[in-house]
């Protein structure tokens, strides 16, 4: 069974974008996230993306020959010894003039300088902005199945590149957190709607709906967990206060004093040695009495068993 976040990804894979900006923005996102840049012949350059998903390489292909003209690719799998791992796809993009041009309108190369860090050149519009998420996380994005804990993660080795994911999301009014670990540095989101907005922006509908499903689920199960724990422990006093009084009027029957009482604590005392284990309600209904009436009963007959000498309470 895939991943959830394989399944996000397979679903962001399919959405085709008609702006060309915004085409640039997510192809951009995608190369910084997962590709390294190679270095050809007369100042030529290429690209090395790899990814485990199947379905993020067709797509960084079609991004690749959509925007880079004549540029050469290909594609090529290796494939996993180790059981329940993923193939490893990688995408070629030969060392060429074309690739140059690719990567000045990409702007990760200015002049003869290339740019590592700063992409802003390509975020000046949201759409472009929300683009650049969506391939950020196709390429190096990861989300908890809505069923277990909320966690979603961009994980990248770029210091600049993970600052920037963080300001973005930042800048959208996103609680997004960011740290390290070990040698990558990560942008998360731990709010159940924070991520639900995040993956309705990017256009993962599916995903964002089975979020909002899981999370009524679990409010659902907690207000029935909560009910339960109440009924619980409303039992609970039930059985513990009929004990106390079932004790009391133990006393008073072994002590003789409990035939010498008003013929109304007698009564009472009688259904509840009959009914050791009914509640308060149900004894007064049984006398014909409110339930404050019947509570007064219970209280007078421990009243009058705590009222004997010690020696006689044993």
């Amino acid at each position: 069974m895939p991943s959830f976040a394989t399944e996000v990804k397979n679903e962001l894979a399919r959405l085709n974008e008609e702006s060309a900006c915004c085409r640039l923005a997510e192809l951009a996102a995608l190369l910084r996230m997962s590709a390294a840049i190679t270095i050809g012949l007369h100042h030529t350059f290429g690209l090395n993306l790899t990814t485990k998903n199947a379905a993020v390489a067709r797509k960084a292909l079609l991004l690749l020959k959509k925007e880079g003209g004549g540029i050469r690719t290909e594609i090529t799998v290796r494939r996993s010894r180790q059981l329940n791992k993923n193939n490893d796809y990688t995408v070629r993009v030969m060392p060429s003039p074309a690739v140059n041009d690719l990567m000045k309108k990409l702007g990760f190369l200015q002049g003869d300088r290339l740019n590592m860090e700063n992409d802003m050149g390509l975020l000046k519009k949201n759409c472009c902005r929300v683009a650049y998420l969506r391939g950020a996380f196709q390429g190096g994005g990861s989300v908890n199945r809505p069923e277990a804990s909320y966690h979603l993660e961009l994980v990248t080795g770029s210091y600049e590149l993970g600052k920037l994911l963080h300001t973005l999301l930042k800048r959208m009014n996103f609680p997004a957190g960011f740290t390290d670990r070990k040698d990558v540095y990560l942008v998360y989101l731990k709010e159940c709607d924070a991520i639900i907005d995040f993956l309705s922006m990017i256009r993962a509908a599916k995903a964002a709906e089975a979020f909002e499903v899981a999370r009524n689920l679990k409010e659902v199960r907690g207000q029935v967990n909560r009910l339960v724990n109440c009924e619980t422990a409303n039992l609970q006093k039930t059985v513990d206060a009929a004990g106390r009084q079932l004790a009391a009027i133990r006393v008073l029957a072994r002590t003789g004093c409990l035939s010498r009482l008003p013929q109304k604590l007698q009564a009472a005392a009688r259904v509840r040695q009959e009914n050791p284990d009914a509640n308060l309600t149900e004894l007064a209904g049984m006398l014909g009495i409110s339930k404050p009436g019947m509570s007064y009963r219970m209280r007078r007959l421990q009243e009058e068993a705590a009222a004997l000498p010690q020696m006689e309470q044993r």
